[in-house]
């Protein structure tokens, strides 16, 4: 590979389940052997590459000879467990023959919704790259509840792409990437090479997964490229099985589909509000609020607030939202659910009167709010 045609210092490539088995029950070796063949050599190029990696419980399903389990959490976790393990034996065993090495790092949404976390997080990724090791991510599988589960690898990748500060995200999966129709029904559909804005009208041509072996579709590859695209990370969705998908990537050669990264991209602690936070409520604005917020680059003040969803404390990340519930920021509050019921639509100089103390006029100030 010609260094010079590289546009990019450090990829993460996310793998998913559909990728690693070919559409089978079990790992296809042959085939990981290849993906890791392109991902050593844009090592030995100068790229540093992070690998989000799916696999887990189809591992362990295999490692355990497909044993017939009634389907529930506990015994998800239980396949999790023993095929974390077999996992993670494999990519190591395929990328030594390349002369690398991996570090496993097992993450949940808790080690990246606290501040402390995340940045040590951080600082591992880091670590392991400076030392020419790649990080190996997957979610906790083992021991995650709905509650601090990311819930699926595509936007996993997404927060380690922001985690380790990347240009590139590369989502793999079993289709070319984005089209402009359901290609499994349409015959006539084309895909979407170039991507600049992400709107509801995109949203709305992302499917769900057909696969049956992972947790990801189209929809959920569009939110992470949204989350990584808005950080300044360049993101191209493609087929795990185009011939040098990675290397053609990460040369800006024409595959999958590319979506260019925003010019202004959010600062570190906006990264993390967006990548790190579970939104805990909403918040209703009324239209002079939305405004301000999103045109005027103003704080969200007490007075244009119509409604407060939700049960949250103080800090907790909220939803800013319209009338009709559509999303216009997300914001770390600094008024628990309970205060703003009381201080909704009052002006700012009454706060303390009303709750006998007072944080300040600004219910999420502007530095703690990423408007999408």
């Amino acid at each position: 590979m010609n260094l010079s045609e590289i546009g990019y210092r450090r990829v993460v490539v996310k793998l998913g389940t559909s990728v690693l088995t070919s559409g089978s029950k079990q790992l296809d070796k042959a085939h990981m052997v290849e993906l890791a063949r392109q991902m050593a050599t844009l090592m030995k190029a100068g790229v540093e590459v992070v690998l989000c990696t799916s696999g887990a419980i189809a591992a362990g399903r295999e490692h355990l000879g497909y044993p017939e389990l009634p389907d529930t959490v506990a015994n998800k976790q239980l396949l999790a467990a023993v095929g974390q393990s077999q996992l993670i034996l494999a990519w190591s065993q395929l990328f030594s023959i390349y002369g690398l090495h991996v570090g496993q790092m097992l993450l949940t949404r808790a080690d990246l919704h606290d501040r402390e976390r995340y940045l040590n997080a951080r600082d591992s990724l880091n670590a392991l790259l400076a030392h020419g090791i790649i990080p190996i991510i997957n979610e906790n599988d083992a021991v995650a509840t709905n509650e601090i589960k990311v819930g699926d690898n595509d936007n996993l990748s997404a927060r380690a792409a922001l985690l380790c500060d990347a240009d590139l995200l590369i989502l793999l999966t079993d289709q070319q990437g984005l089209f402009d129709a359901d290609p499994r029904s349409n015959p006539d559909a084309k895909l979407i090479k170039q991507v600049v804005n992400i709107d509801d009208s995109l949203r709305m041509l992302a499917g769900g997964a057909v696969s049956g072996l992972g947790t990801g579709g189209m929809a959920t590859k569009l939110q992470a490229a949204d989350i990584a695209r808005r950080a300044g990370v360049e993101v191209v969705i493609a087929s795990g099985h185009h011939p040098q998908v990675i290397q053609k990537s990460v040369c800006k050669a024409p595959v999958g589909t590319h979506f260019t990264a925003l010019e202004n991209p959010l600062e570190s602690r906006k990264q993390w509000i967006l990548a790190g936070q579970a939104t805990k409520g909403k918040l209703v604005l009324d239209q002079g609020a939305v405004l301000a917020v999103t045109q005027k680059g103003r704080s969200l003040l007490s007075k244009g607030i119509i409604e407060v969803q939700g049960e949250f404390e103080r800090g907790a990340t909220l939803q800013l939202i319209d009338r009709d519930g559509k999303e216009y920021a997300r914001g770390m509050s600094r008024y628990s659910a309970k205060d703003l019921i009381k201080i909704a639509g009052k002006h700012s100089d009454n706060i303390e009167s009303l709750l006998g103390y007072d944080y300040g006029d600004a219910i999420v100030h502007r530095n703690d709010m990423v408007v999408l």
